[in-house]
C-alpha cells in the first residue's frame, strides 16, 4: 500500500502585496527627494548664467581698453548664448562710462522663478549685481545674494 506524504511547497519571489507596498514607498520617498534635487540642479544651471555674465565683463573691459567705449556683444566677441544654453545674454547698455548686461534663463532653467534674470551693471569702477523673477531684477538683497552667491 502506497502511503500519501503531504509535503508542503515553499513560495519563493514577492506576492503582488509586496510589490505594490514597495512600489508606494518608492512613491513616496521619490516625491520628497525630487523638489529637492531639482532645486540643486537649478543652481548649478544658474551657474552657467554667472559665467557667461564674469565672460561677457571680462571681453568688455578688453574692448573698452583698446577702445574709446564699451561694445556690442558681437564687438567684444561675447556669445549671446551661455556655454551649456540655459541663459540668453543681452546688452542693455553700453557707453563710454559703463555697460549693462542681463542673462534670461531659458528652457527649464526659466522655472528658477526668483533667479530667472540676472542683471550685472558696471558704471565707472562700481559693479552692481541684480536679480529678480522679472526684467525688472528687483530681488531684496537676500535673495539677491542668493542668487550671485553658488
Amino acid at each position: 500500500m502506497q502511503t500519501l506524504t503531504t509535503s508542503r511547497r515553499t513560495a519563493h519571489g514577492f506576492t503582488l502585496i509586496e510589490m505594490l507596498v514597495a512600489l508606494a514607498m518608492a512613491a513616496a520617498l521619490s516625491s520628497i527627494a525630487y523638489p529637492s534635487f531639482e532645486s540643486q540642479l537649478r543652481r548649478a544651471y544658474r551657474s552657467d548664467g554667472l559665467v557667461a555674465l564674469m565672460h561677457a565683463q571680462l571681453a568688455q573691459e578688453r574692448w573698452r581698453a583698446n577702445s574709446a567705449s564699451y561694445g556690442s556683444l558681437m564687438q567684444a566677441g561675447v556669445p549671446v548664448v551661455s556655454t551649456a544654453g540655459h541663459y540668453q545674454l543681452d546688452l542693455l547698455a553700453a557707453d563710454a562710462d559703463g555697460y549693462e548686461l542681463l542673462a534670461t534663463a531659458t528652457g527649464s532653467q526659466a522655472r528658477d522663478s526668483n533667479c530667472r534674470y540676472l542683471r550685472l551693471r558696471v558704471i565707472g569702477a562700481n559693479v552692481l549685481y541684480a536679480s529678480g523673477p522679472s526684467i525688472a531684477a528687483s530681488n531684496p538683497a537676500t535673495l539677491n545674494r542668493g542668487c550671485w552667491s553658488l
